[in-house]
């Protein structure tokens, strides 16, 4: 079995001087994937992602086992050592572009910005075919028009597929997506996801997709980690999603509407208090 790209063991997140515990002993491993990790608002998905990035407030109580990226130790890892690996190695595609993107900049100075703070040697000239090759693998059309736009002058989907090619310019070797496509409409997002899974599969990237949106990742990615204040309750393949055993995730899945089966009402999940004693290890090497 490959070595893994981020190794994950019994990872803890508190707030407040440790008064507010967001993630409770988190284990799992990414290879080169697309692992998906599912919660309701407020259950610690985002945060894992922020941790893996050291993108949390430095106040933040961040503890584990084993947290590494290759061979490198990110718990010991100093704010020097992350600069070269945030956008170069691992990047960070956010929910929203519009809070993302710099609204006085144009759109190709941002990526072109991008390259050149990873390749400090790279010409103004080299940075901006760059760019323009990337706007043309996220299937922009008219690159150079394109480029030239600032972000308020392009649609939704448009932004993200430029903070996809934002994040790729560098050739990380892994991408954390944090609900890419929430803010996006069905068709835009279903266009989106299957840009991401073109890029993932032809440049071999390992993928942490974090959503809500069971029936997303159920038909995006390979395995699927389910997140409850801040546990992992169950980890299975994508597609054993309909087989899951745990209570939360059959009240997810069980809460989804279905266009060819209506129900007169939708179920409200009920949660369980033994739920948070629970939590899911992975079978890691």
């Amino acid at each position: 079995m490959s070595t893994p790209l981020i190794d994950i063991r019994n990872l803890e997140i508190a707030f407040g001087g440790g008064a507010v515990r967001a993630v409770r002993g988190i284990s799992f491993a990414l290879r080169q994937e697309k692992l998906g990790i599912v919660g309701e608002s407020g259950s610690g998905k985002s945060t894992v992602g922020r941790a893996i990035m050291k993108l949390l407030p430095p106040t933040t109580m961040v503890t584990a086992d084993r947290m590494t990226f290759r061979d490198m130790n990110l718990l010991e890892a100093d704010e020097r050592a992350m600069m070269a690996i945030r956008g170069r190695r691992i990047g960070l595609i956010l929910q929203d572009p519009k809070y993302s993107l710099n609204p006085v900049m144009r759109i190709g100075e941002q990526i072109a910005e991008t390259y050149q703070l990873h390749y400090p040697r790279a010409t103004a000239k080299q940075a901006r075919q760059r760019t323009l090759e990337m706007l043309d693998a996220v299937k922009i059309r008219d690159t150079q028009r394109v480029a030239r736009l600032y972000p308020h002058e392009i649609s939704g989907g448009m932004g993200q597929r430029v903070m996809i090619a934002m994040m790729l310019i560098a050739e990380p070797e892994v991408l954390i997506a944090d609900e890419p496509t929430s803010a996006l409409d069905v068709t835009v997002r279903l266009d989106v996801m299957a840009l991401l899974d073109e890029l993932v599969v032809r440049r071999n990237l390992g993928l942490i997709f974090i959503s809500h949106d069971l029936n997303l990742v159920r038909h995006f990615c390979d395995r699927v980690l389910i997140m409850y204040a801040g546990r992992v309750v169950e980890a299975l393949a994508a597609c054993d999603l309909d087989n899951a055993a745990h209570p939360y995730t059959r009240g997810l899945l069980a809460s989804l509407p279905s266009i060819d089966n209506p129900p007169a009402r939708l179920p409200v999940l009920k949660r369980d208090t033994a739920w948070l004693a629970d939590a899911c290890v992975e079978s890691l090497p």
